[in-house]
């Protein structure tokens, strides 16, 4: 499985999440802050 890192624009959260865990960030934002997540905010390892 394809792992991706994820990178908050609103409070600088890091962390490293595989496909299903990107699928909800972008449908529910940050899972620290809440705040709306864009593709771009992803970075393929």
């Amino acid at each position: 499985m394809k792992e991706h890192e994820y990178v908050c624009q609103e409070c600088g959260q890091q962390i490293e999440v595989n496909a299903p865990m990107r699928e909800a960030i972008l449908d529910n934002g940050c899972p620290v802050c809440s705040a709306p997540a864009r593709a771009d905010d992803f970075c393929d390892q």
